[in-house]
């Protein structure tokens, strides 16, 4: 039963107003918002390309540092499902992303393997090649270097992704291929096949790239199994059905023999 007078009431965020002055203002902060948001993050990748090129040298002497340190990020362990991917990654020795220079947001995802049996190229890469907008040209930076296109960057308009792996000898995205949705308004496929594909189908829909990029700052945390509460409810969830494939290639099991040294 409602109390009384419930009826009379009324929301009181309801009929907010906003005038025009009000909302260019709050428009124009908007983009002062994002223009320093531009900056840290320039400014941060800069500061972090020596730091990840020192992890870089300090991890090849650390067997499988890269792909324990993927699996154990479940946002891409996700991602590669079939224990064939997982054994394939299993002889990645390095992973390196390389920024275009004039667009720091545009990049090259570059795995390096060791010889195996399941591909003969030794460097898979996926790259999002900036495309420079019309006029851009004749912009002038800023005293921070920025121009008007930069903080209109649109990843859909201004990126073109490719790949350069070849066809892969043994086939594991013809073993498991992304099959596409019948419906054809959805932007998902009906199953995402091999977590390859990422490298052979310019499409990505699961986001792979920019999961990858994200997990740089955190890489070393994953290898050594500190992963955030969330991600560990994430794994223990899907432990059950992954449970055959761990019997098969365990590339966890280094996690607690680095944390008992802690």
């Amino acid at each position: 039963a409602r109390p009384p007078g419930a009826d009379e009431e009324k929301n009181p965020l309801e009929g907010v107003e906003l005038s025009d002055e009000d909302a260019k203002k709050l428009q124009d902060v908007q983009k002062q918002i994002e223009r320093v948001d531009l900056l840290i993050e320039r400014h941060s990748q800069q500061q972090l390309l020596p730091v990840y090129e020192r992890r870089r040298a300090v991890v090849k002497a650390i067997p499988k540092f890269w792909p324990v340190a993927l699996m154990n990020n479940p946002l891409i362990s996700f991602q590669a499902q079939h224990n064939i991917d997982r054994i394939a990654l299993s002889y990645l020795e390095d992973l390196w992303v390389t920024r275009d220079p004039k667009e720091p947001r545009c990049f090259t995802v570059e795995f390096y393997f060791k010889q195996n049996p399941y591909f003969t190229d030794s460097v898979l890469k996926k790259e999002y090649k900036y495309i420079t907008p019309p006029g851009a040209a004749d912009e002038t930076p800023d005293a921070d270097g920025l121009t008007p296109s930069m903080l209109d960057f649109s990843w859909e308009r201004d990126v073109r992704p490719s790949s350069t792996w070849k066809d892969p000898q043994n086939a594991l995205t013809k073993l498991h291929p992304r099959i596409e949705d019948e419906d054809e308004e959805s932007d998902m496929p009906a199953e995402a096949g091999s977590f390859f594909n990422f490298f052979e189908i310019a499409s990505d829909p699961f986001d792979v790239s920019h999961i990858v990029d994200d997990s740089l700052p955190n890489a070393t945390d994953h290898f050594l199994g500190n992963i955030p509460n969330d991600d560990l409810d994430t794994d223990e969830e899907s432990e059950e059905d992954d449970d055959d494939d761990a019997e098969e290639i365990d590339l966890e099991e280094p996690r607690p023999k680095k944390q008992k040294k802690e």
